[in-house]
């Protein structure tokens, strides 16, 4: 039930609608419940024998009372059809609204072991069917059971033997409801995530298209993917297998009511103790009897469904932030002045072994400080403390004297700009991605960003200028054109405190220049921690923080490291002599 009071928790937003869906399927099953009726006076009156033109003038009232039923039953079902998609539209939209949102709390960490696609499927596949439980599965089963309470009271009027005798087959159709919702949700709940992975696997495909042709994988590619189709539409037959099952049950189960109303009825009739007029009436009302029924178990079916949705949905959901704001966090008085202070700082990735211990560390305010050291050795990591992706384990971060965990996530990110090796630029225009850093900047200021980044000149060589569509993660540009897009979006942001993690490499020399002069501009009078590999690029910062070994094992600037000779001067001798036998075989090769 808690699926169901999910769902059912949205609808309260959409009283209006719902009271009209109610209110018209009231109305209609009044108006089914007088077509016997109708037939019933018509058959009296034969047997009665009136006259020529009585009959007439009885045939034409009777038969215009069944045209305006018809019409006002047509326009009852539009209200009803109508306002309950608009209910139960709403509640899908409002539950993915929610869904996304959550979603978006949820720390770092989280996304470390999922896949896009699955997500997207639970967001979009599992939440749309929400819609078919509001709009169709309870109004109609809302419907069906107000279909058998009146014609059950109409049957009960007519004669109360023989509609006692016609419920001796529904005790057997509610033990198979309640066999079968044993084994239905699973099977539809397999199916919603058998359907989530195989959305995963053709993201992970498409996003990774140049790839697979690269390196040839079309045809083992494309075998997976049809292997995750069959294990799909599998899960799919067998839930469907299941419901077919069902359905037989419960019209055989309908079948038997007539049955007895054939033999029972029969009796009656021939025993003149049931008029042919009410046994007509009987029969009509019997059918209406048992095609809700009948429907309650596609109505099932669809309840079935969208609770196994709501149930993936709600997994989701208990999935706690693991960055949760403190009770009382405050906003950040205005615009920072940068300093950061590391406090003791110990970090661990989900409770295992520890990737920082004893970081001890402080930031002046505008100062450039550099991280380096060897290849996961958490430089990454440890830039990462400060906008708080990942919280630290022990110890703390001030920021201006404030600790991190006593800020609002919103006010302390606003505080810093990040601009990473691997690019991520979303499909759209050049000014909607720059625009990304500031969405209310003006035309000057965005262009005047650009111009700082060093991209405004390729940006006017493009086909449509600011307005180019770029596409995904900007696929129509370069390595360096997307770099200083970021750059861009990063001066826009205009904030205090900015991260560089590795943001001139994999470019060619003349681009590694135009980017280095764009990053230079950016840094002035921000407090810039730099992430590289490539230690020639960050001789000038102001602070070198040398990391190996979870720790901090040197710190100073680039003179002072080179006289004391440790793991920095190792590392820079290395890199020094790879350069220099480098452009030796470049000039051999000459």
């Amino acid at each position: 039930m808690a699926g169901l009071r999910y769902i059912l928790r949205y609808a309260r937003g959409y009283r209006a609608p719902l009271i009209l869906t109610a209110l018209s399927m009231v109305a209609i099953v009044g108006l089914d419940l007088l077509g016997p009726l109708i037939i019933r006076r018509l058959l009296a009156a034969v047997q009665a024998g009136y006259s020529r033109s009585v009959a007439l003038a009885l045939i034409g009232r009777l038969a215009l009372v069944y045209l305006l039923v018809q019409a006002l039953r047509g326009a009852l079902q539009f209200v009803n059809s109508y306002m309950g998609h608009i209910a139960g539209w709403g509640v899908v939209a409002d539950s993915r609204r929610e869904l996304y949102d959550h979603v978006q709390r949820l720390s770092l960490r989280f996304y470390e072991n999922r896949q896009t696609g699955e997500l997207l499927s639970r967001v979009v596949n599992d939440t749309n069917l929400f819609e078919a439980i509001i709009a169709h599965a309870l109004p109609s089963t809302a419907v069906n059971v107000l279909t058998l309470l009146g014609v059950s009271l109409v049957l009960t009027l007519l004669n109360w033997q023989l509609m006692a005798l016609t419920l001796v087959p529904i005790p057997l159709v509610l033990l198979s409801m309640r066999l079968f919702s044993r084994y239905v949700r699973p099977a539809f709940r397999h199916r919603q995530k058998e359907l989530a992975e195989l959305n995963a696997a053709i993201n992970d495909n498409l996003a990774g298209i140049r790839e697979i042709k690269a390196f040839t994988r079309e045809e083992l590619e494309a075998a997976r993917i049809s292997r995750g189709i069959e294990r799909y539409r599998n899960s799919l037959l067998r839930a469907l297998r299941l419901m077919a099952t069902f359905n037989p049950l419960v019209e055989f189960s309908s079948s038997l009511g007539y049955v007895i109303v054939i033999y029972f009825g029969g009796l009656l009739a021939f025993g003149q103790k049931l008029p042919v007029s009410d046994l007509v009436a009987f029969f009509l009302y019997i059918g209406m009897f048992y095609q809700p029924v009948r429907q309650l178990s596609g109505s099932w079916e669809q309840l079935q469904e969208g609770l196994a949705g709501a149930e993936r949905v709600l997994e989701l959901l208990k999935e706690q932030p693991e960055l949760p704001e403190q009770p009382g966090a405050i906003n950040f008085p205005g615009r920072a002045r940068g300093e950061i202070i590391f406090h003791d700082v110990s970090f661990a990735y989900n409770e295992g072994e520890a990737v920082l211990e004893g970081i001890n560390l402080h930031i002046p305010p505008g100062a450039v400080v550099a991280l380096v050291g060897p290849t996961g050795v958490g430089k990454t990591t440890l830039a990462s403390l400060i906008p708080r992706f990942y919280d630290v384990t022990s110890g703390c971060i001030t920021l201006d004297g404030f600790d991190l965990r006593a800020l609002t996530l919103r006010s302390l990110r606003q505080q810093v700009s990040i601009v990473l090796q691997d690019v991520f630029l979303f499909h759209g225009s050049v000014r909607e991605n720059i625009l990304f850093g500031r969405p209310n900047a003006t035309e000057a200021e965005l262009i005047e960003a650009a111009k700082i980044a060093n991209a405004h000149d390729f940006i006017m060589a493009l086909p449509n200028g600011y307005d180019t569509i770029i596409g995904e993660r900007g696929v129509k540009l370069s390595g360096g054109q997307k770099q200083r897009l970021a750059i861009a979006r990063a001066v826009l942001k205009d904030a205090p405190i900015l991260i560089l993690d590795e943001a001139t490499s994999s470019v060619d020399t003349e681009t590694e220049l135009l980017i280095q002069e764009a990053l230079e501009r950016l840094m002035r009078g921000r407090t810039t921690i730099i992430i590289a590999h490539r230690l020639s690029t960050v001789r000038h910062a102001d602070m070198i923080v040398v990391l190996s070994g979870k720790r901090i094992v040197e710190l100073g600037t680039h003179e002072e490291l080179m006289r004391h000779g440790g793991l920095y001067r190792r590392l820079w001798e290395i890199q020094v002599l790879a350069q220099a036998e480098s452009l030796g075989a470049a000039g051999g090769a000459g």
